[in-house]
């Protein structure tokens, strides 16, 4: 068994040395063969290349393919970095269109602050709503404006499209609105185009209903609600809402005032009307007293005689 391997070797060393010689002799021979300019080696290297080349694709598949995941990687790399950079930016788009959405509601309840024509007699004051102090049994705002702007209990506030409720509360520098749909509140319209009036009265909903009115039948859902200006303190024909049929049968009011955002309210300042000192003009003057003599009614006791004594 020695043996024959000290045979195997002494026939195989020999056969590595003269393949690997033939082989440096070979990329020797190409490196030369390459390095001649000459027409003919030209043509022989173009022959060469268009035979040796196109057999050797399969050897080239791996390299090819680990280059196109080196480059994919790369790409899914880059998407990744632009995905990221996108997304940020689509937050702060998102956030800059609520910005422009805010203040574009803004501008327009402004505007129609502007816009809005009253009775020539009210003017007004527009305050900010600094806080809204509402509950399940009060629902009320607070306005930055107060006694120091002239407010004054019980007048009227409304946003840019409809009455909003009444001052109930006024501060040097604030005050407080109670809202149409407060328990407390009660006001007097006008339902168009019948005529009817009616009292809105508050029930911490969002649709009060309509008490007293005097023709029910007359009453349509879909109607315009006004106020009335009863009392003197609202104005009249200042939209309120209209009518609709609630799911307990009962007649409610859909009103136009947007109450989810209640940002800029108008304080209407109504001119203080005439107070009256001298009430003797609206109460009749006293009129004389008659004397009043009593008569003894004749009674049983009583005879014929004195009855005619009394006559004469």
């Amino acid at each position: 068994m020695a043996r024959d391997r000290g045979n195997a070797e002494t026939y195989v060393r020999p056969i590595q040395r003269l393949l690997a010689g033939i082989f440096l002799l070979l990329c020797i021979g190409i490196f030369v063969l390459w390095r001649i300019d000459s027409p003919r080696v030209e043509r022989m290297r173009a022959q060469l290349v268009d035979r040796v080349v196109p057999s050797f694709e399969w050897a080239l598949v791996p390299v090819t393919k680990t280059i196109g995941m080196l480059e994919n990687f790369q790409s899914y790399q880059r998407l990744y970095e632009q995905n990221q950079e996108l997304r940020n930016e689509l937050r702060q788009m998102q956030a800059w269109k609520e910005a422009a959405l805010q203040l574009e509601q803004k501008n327009a309840k402004l505007l129609d602050l502007n816009n809005v024509r009253l009775d020539p007699k009210y003017t007004y004051v527009t305050g900010v709503v600094t806080a809204d102090s509402g509950s399940p049994f009060r629902q009320s705002v607070l306005m930055n404006v107060g006694a120091r702007d002239g407010i004054r209990d019980g007048w009227a506030t409304m946003d840019g499209i409809g009455l909003v409720g009444r001052i109930s509360g006024v501060g040097e520098t604030s005050s407080r609105v109670i809202l149409l749909t407060d328990s407390n509140s009660r006001l007097p319209v006008t339902i168009q185009p019948s005529g009817q009036r009616a009292i809105l009265s508050g029930d911490n909903t969002a649709r009060p209903p309509l008490e007293f009115i005097e023709s029910p039948e007359l009453v349509r859902p879909g109607d315009r609600v006004v106020s009335s200006g009863d009392g003197g303190v609202f104005p009249a024909d200042i939209l309120i809402g209209q009518v609709a049929m609630g799911p307990d049968r009962r007649l409610r009011v859909i009103l136009a005032a947007d109450y989810e955002r209640l940002d800029y309210l108008r304080v209407l300042r109504t001119h203080v009307s005439e107070q009256i000192t001298d009430p003797g003009g609206l109460i009749l003057p006293e009129r004389p007293l008659t004397p009043f003599v009593e008569t003894e009614p004749a009674g049983p006791d009583r005879t014929a005689g004195e009855e005619g004594a009394a006559d004469g």
